[in-house]
């Protein structure tokens, strides 16, 4: 309901400021149980590849299946968000990644547990682009890194949580499948907490008008809010813009590109870490349960620093291109940490120099995965968001699938040089193509 006006009524029951901190600790939520699921073959990997005999190009394979359909579906994502709405498309995103994590422990060989991680990427790829439109759509500008570092500290903690929980739910069955059934039942009662929290923020329940009119702040910063021209609002942009439409920008092209190039380095520890650590140092699956979480603190820790880093700067009267593309950079500039953990004996030190690039990494996704709400209105965020989701996965996969090979015919040794190289490489492109960091003003075709 809404007043002559256009804001909600007011009406009468519970209401606090703060409604959209709980929002995105749901999503925060999400995000860590999709980690949790998304990890619990990869933490197993040593078990699964001795018990079914594959090979590490197999076992690749299987990582590959999962990102074609993450990859793929991160678009399509993004697309169904924008169409049916963030309530919807959380809830059907999670039923499908829940029911797929469930289904693996019932998975035999090769074929049965690579579909089963195909219909888990399906699912989990929206969690994304599902994501970046709630903090468009809950935050302003000054604080959407934030919260897209809050949720995307998720999967660092999701990190860090499974090696432990995973090891320690495998010691207690004594049989990986039962595992996969146990983080599988975690969504479902995720799902039933969201359906009874999420609405809009124009027609939340307990949405205040002051926290309203917060999320609603079109100034980006007091020099934005000094220049903002009189008058009436300009014309809302087509909300059924398509991905050709959007592919016409090179502002597009720049989140594609970059999450093409640097997205492999989070995927490569995230998928390898676990049987890298098994091969190269000797961990068995317990200390891989004591040791394998640490890379990820730091990782929760950049996803943290570069949220509040790039919103402290805007803060303080700098340009959201300004703040953005310095805190992105620096993050560029500690990834290359990973080529000396290919060239170290110690394992301890390996784990401290990933904890570095990983560190690097989350501080440079929470700024990059920012762009498309500064560069679109949050009309097309979701579509956006998706298509650097599906360029991620794309670089990812090949990446990922690569890695099986040379591992299985060299070392590890080439792939973390490689890795250590992406991150500059990326943030490169991502500048030459950007330019300015801004709003697009949206042709209508």
């Amino acid at each position: 309901m809404e007043n002559t006006n256009g804001t909600p009524a007011v009406t009468s029951g519970f209401k606090f400021n703060g409604v959209r901190w709980v929002i995105i600790a749901l999503i925060f939520l999400a995000t860590l149980i999709n980690y949790i699921d998304r990890l619990t073959i990869s933490v197993l990997g040593p078990v699964i590849v001795e018990k079914l005999q594959l090979t590490n190009t197999e076992f690749g394979s299987i990582a590959t299946w999962f990102l074609f359909a993450y990859t793929f579906s991160q678009a399509l994502s993004g697309k169904l968000y924008d169409k049916i709405g963030i309530k919807k498309g959380f809830s059907i995103s999670i039923i499908v990644w829940s029911l797929a994590g469930i289904a693996t422990a019932f998975a035999t060989g090769l074929r049965s547990l690579s579909l089963c991680r195909f219909i888990l990427g399906l699912g989990e790829a929206g969690n994304w682009p599902g994501a970046a439109k709630t903090v468009a759509e809950w935050f302003p500008a000054r604080q959407r890194a934030l919260g897209m570092a809050i949720f995307n500290s998720g999967a660092a903690i999701g990190s860090i949580v499974a090696p432990p929980v995973i090891y320690g739910l495998y010691a207690f069955y004594g049989d990986w499948h039962q595992v996969f059934i146990f983080t599988g039942v975690l969504g479902f009662a995720w799902l039933a907490l969201w359906l009874m929290v999420y609405d809009k923020p124009e027609t939340h329940k307990w949405l205040t008008r002051e926290e309203l009119a917060v999320i609603q702040e079109r100034a980006e910063t007091p020099a934005d809010r000094d220049a903002a021209p009189d008058g009436p609002a300009p014309e809302a942009p087509d909300p059924n813009i398509g991905w050709f439409e959007l592919l016409r920008y090179r502002q597009t092209w720049s989140i594609v590109v970059a999450r093409f190039l640097v997205d492999p380095v989070w995927w490569l520890y995230i998928t390898w870490l676990p049987l890298y650590l098994s091969k190269v140092h000797g961990f068995d699956l317990k200390q891989i349960g004591l040791f394998a979480w640490v890379p990820y603190v730091a990782a929760d820790a950049g996803s943290l620093f570069g949220g509040w880093m790039s919103g402290f700067l805007i803060g303080r009267g700098w340009s959201v291109d300004r703040a953005r593309k310095t805190v992105i950079i620096f993050a560029a500039a500690l990834m290359p940490a990973g080529i000396f953990a290919a060239f170290s004996s110690d394992a301890m030190l390996a784990l401290g120099l990933i904890a570095v690039v990983l560190f690097g990494f989350q501080v440079w996704i929470n700024n990059v995965q920012t762009l498309p709400s500064d560069f679109y209105p949050s009309t097309a965020v979701g579509s956006v968001a998706g298509l650097g989701g599906m360029g991620a996965g794309i670089g990812s996969m090949i990446f990922i699938f690569t890695t099986g090979w040379v591992v299985d015919n060299f070392s590890y040794t080439p792939i973390l040089v490689t890795a250590g190289i992406l991150a500059p490489v990326g943030t490169l492109a991502l500048y030459l193509l950007a330019g300015k960091i801004e709003k697009v003003q949206l042709q209508k075709t």
